[in-house]
């Protein structure tokens, strides 16, 4: 079983900066897709970026230019450093997971995603 555990979230001004971590711990495996998904108040989950083993990276229109996702394969963690922040990305930030059979799958589709953390809170204020 694996475990996904987001941290990193907070209050910011509008155009300022946060970076959310996400450790996966719980056993050996190393998932071969992470990514970071969204939800507001109201609305449907968001898949805003992704990154695969070989860091490949893969981003939403919306985050595009702002957003920048990394791993650390070694310590088994994802991050999302989120610069430029807007009102409109007020939501819960949650970290996800996918093995590598899930190859060729959008990947920024939540129903393709195995593992999921709990959510972090990220509020941005004008």
């Amino acid at each position: 079983q694996v475990q996904l555990v987001e941290s990193g979230g907070g209050s910011v001004q509008a155009g300022g900066s946060l970076r959310l971590s996400c450790e996966a711990s719980g056993s050996i495996y190393i998932p071969y897709y992470m990514a970071w998904f969204r939800q507001a108040p109201g609305k449907e989950r968001e898949g805003i970026a992704a990154i695969d083993s070989g860091s490949t990276t893969t981003y939403a229109d919306s985050v595009k230019g702002r957003f920048t996702i990394s791993r650390d394969k070694a310590k088994n963690t994802v991050y999302l450093q989120m610069n430029s922040l807007k009102p409109e990305d007020t939501a819960v930030y949650y970290c996800a997971a996918r093995d590598a059979s899930t190859r060729g799958i959008n990947l920024l589709d939540p129903g393709t995603y195995s593992y999921w953390g709990q959510g972090t809170q990220v509020t941005v204020s004008s």
